[in-house]
């Protein structure tokens, strides 16, 4: 393996929610390393999936934006949490460790 890894359908905006649920209002930039950092930079997000899924997400209620300056004293939009996406997060996180713990079953070696 050893190579960048694609995200899995679905998994992008509760990384984004878990993201900023962790670190608080972020701008896309940042929010992008973070999760290419969390991810072990296996993962390598493409502007093109990460903005239209912020603004899904904010549409959506679960993040709302604000302008403001980057720490390099550049225009940024960041994004922050609000309550109806703390509560998607807990949601989400729950039935994704479901999920998983489904599918380990199915890995696991037989006789297990």
């Amino acid at each position: 393996m050893g190579g960048k890894t694609d995200v899995w359908q679905g998994t992008l905006a509760l990384m984004v929610l878990r993201t900023l649920e962790t670190i608080g209002p972020q701008h896309g930039y940042g929010l992008a390393r973070r999760i290419e950092q969390t991810s072990g930079d296996r993962i390598q997000l493409n502007y093109g999936t990460l903005y239209p899924a912020l603004l899904k997400l904010e549409q959506e209620g679960y993040v709302r934006s604000r302008w403001g300056a980057s720490d390099n004293n550049r225009k940024a939009k960041f994004y922050e949490l609000t309550k109806a996406g703390q509560r998607y997060v807990r949601k989400a996180t729950a039935e994704w460790e479901e999920t998983t713990a489904i599918l380990a079953r199915f890995l696991a070696p037989a006789g297990e």
